[in-house]
């Protein structure tokens, strides 16, 4: 299953966000990958795109960054997925 994060660094806290960025690379915890991640330049705004079977991990590493940032997790699934449910709903 694939997870979009959004983040926001919280107020005040955009140097600290970024040292703990470069410190540890931002990487997830064992049983996620990250898929990709963008940052907007010159912003405090960007997205991480995980992938993993388990929505506790994700939990974990939204905890591990809690502190410094504001986070949004939501399930994605790509088009044909969607199509794919679309389809049982309203035919094709």
């Amino acid at each position: 299953m694939k997870f979009m994060v959004t983040w926001r660094t919280r107020p005040g806290l955009y140097k600290t966000a970024v040292q703990q960025f470069l410190k540890t690379g931002g990487n997830p915890p064992k049983g996620l990958k990250t898929v990709g991640r963008w940052h907007v330049p010159g912003s405090i705004l960007g997205w991480h795109l995980l992938e993993g079977d388990d929505p506790t991990v994700v939990a974990q590493h939204v905890a591990e960054w809690a502190d410094v940032i504001e986070l949004e997790v939501n399930p994605v699934i790509e088009d044909a997925a969607a199509a794919e449910a679309a389809s049982r709903v309203f035919g094709k």
